[in-house]
């Protein structure tokens, strides 16, 4: 279920994060849908899916920051 374009990405993702962190959003879960497709290479019972969302915001969460209801690239 990887996202081909942003437009693909789940409305809580494409309405709240700039365009860059949508780019990095997809970029992440592509990757990680990708690399966690064996389920021993999870933690828990965790699915794919939900890997890869999990990673996903990680790799946001790298490079922006939540600032009341907006997120902002980190200084």
């Amino acid at each position: 279920m990887p996202y081909d374009t942003l437009e693909d990405l789940p409305d809580n993702v494409r309405d709240v994060l700039p365009k860059h962190a949508q780019e990095i959003y997809r970029a992440a879960f592509n990757n990680a849908w990708d690399e966690y497709r064996d389920p021993a290479e999870r933690r828990g019972h965790a699915s794919r899916e939900e890997t890869a969302h999990k990673v996903a915001w990680a790799a946001v969460k790298h490079e922006y920051e939540k600032d009341g209801n907006k997120w902002r690239k980190k200084s």
